[in-house]
């Protein structure tokens, strides 16, 4: 998953939670996001690309670090 915006991310299917960490080392989690989106991400060729434009503002999130 090469990204030069994205170190990682990971999906919790039991609460719909996608937590994205950055190469910045900052961590966030979005809320209620479909699988569907996570798996849309993950295929896409420009992580955060995708982020921006189906992600931030339209999930709610929490900045964990």
């Amino acid at each position: 998953m090469p990204s030069s915006v994205i170190a990682g991310m990971s999906y919790n299917v039991a609460t719909s939670t996608l937590r994205v960490t950055f190469v910045s080392g900052r961590v966030y989690e979005y809320k209620k996001v479909p699988e569907h989106i996570y798996q849309d991400m993950k295929r896409s060729d420009s992580k955060g690309t995708y982020l921006n434009q189906h992600i931030k503002g339209n999930y709610d999130f929490k900045k964990i670090s």
